[in-house]
């Protein structure tokens, strides 16, 4: 069972030894697991480990993208629907709690959850408990829940994105999955991992990093994370010629001379968001004359979160005002 994501928790450094060592003490309770981390740092993969290291390993590890459920669908594809219960049910599901029995329900993207879905899932989380879509039965599910997300929780929940009592019930014990530039030269030791992987499938044993591959892996930030690594050794590998592997920055196409670059989509949203956000603000405390409890009352926003928004623009209320 290792195998699966043995790659994902090689690693000698400091920083990766204390998550092994917490996913070592995990994995013997049976209680929630919130994993936190960046987008390609390997939370499936230790979401696996908890699993493949608990008791329940020979039972199903079920891992579901949150991100990827219809927000309509939500509770019919956790907790299954009966024949009719809707105009496509035309046979009753089961469900992927019940799928999941006796194991693991790997819950990633959990922030990608609608308000609904988020109620749906703390009532489940609450007492084990839970109906079939359709169903009048109430059903006590056998299954351990691990949770993964790679957005700040704490932050959706002072903007209102998130339930404040279902982080409080899913943070039972927690694991932050530490980004590959903080983990020193692990990102050398994977390298080299995947490429034997890679070299033994190929049929190509002699493949080895070239030396200006291990100047360009301890430079680079990666900030894909693991994955990331992982695809630039593949296509280093698949391109080339030698036994010596040679590692370089993917090469990026050229904006036309009459055109501007065209930013990333992250990019791009964040400065919307961000130019948003500092508008809105400005406005609202104009209107109030700076002062943030009138203003957080306007907005629907906690005082205290609505004050960190401020402070994060460097937004500051008029001299004098008040609140």
């Amino acid at each position: 069972m290792a195998i699966s994501y043995s790659f994902h928790l090689l690693g000698s450094s400091a920083a990766f030894a204390q998550v092994r060592l917490q996913i070592e003490k995990s994995a013997k309770v049976d209680a929630i697991v919130l994993i936190e981390g960046e987008t390609g740092t390997g939370k499936e993969m230790a979401a696996r480990a908890l699993h493949y290291l608990s008791a329940r390993c020979d039972q199903p590890f079920v891992p579901v993208n949150c991100a990827a459920l219809a927000e309509s669908l939500v509770e019919s594809e956790l907790f299954g629907h009966e024949r009719g219960a809707f105009t496509d049910a035309k046979s009753a599901s089961l469900g992927l709690v019940q799928e999941a029995g006796g194991g693991t329900l790997f819950l990633d993207e959990v922030d990608a959850l609608s308000p609904k879905a988020q109620a749906a899932l703390l009532r489940f989380l609450q007492d084990g408990t839970y109906r079939r879509v359709g169903g009048s039965s109430t059903r006590q599910a056998d299954v351990r829940v691990v949770v993964a997300s790679n957005a700040d929780l704490q932050e959706l929940v002072d903007t209102r994105r998130f339930r404040r009592d279902l982080l409080f019930r899913i943070n039972v014990l927690s694991l932050r999955m530490p980004a590959l530039r903080e983990r020193g030269d692990d990102a050398i030791e994977l390298a080299r991992a995947f490429l034997a992987r890679l070299a033994r499938h190929y049929g190509r044993e002699d493949a080895r990093l070239a030396p200006s591959s291990l100047a360009y892996i301890r430079s680079h930030p990666w900030p894909g994370n693991v994955r990331e690594l992982e695809n630039a050794v593949h296509r280093a590998f698949l391109l080339c010629e030698g036994s010596e592997v040679e590692m370089a920055p993917a090469a990026q196409p050229q904006p036309h001379a009459a055109e501007a670059p065209v930013p990333a989509f992250q990019q791009a949203k964040r400065r919307a968001v961000g130019e948003f956000e500092r508008q809105y603000l400005s406005a609202l405390l104009e209107k109030t004359h700076g002062n943030l409890t009138q203003a957080a009352v306007l907005a629907g926003q906690d005082r205290s979160a609505f004050g960190r928004l401020v402070r994060k623009h460097g937004l500051r209320p008029p001299t004098g005002a008040a609140g």
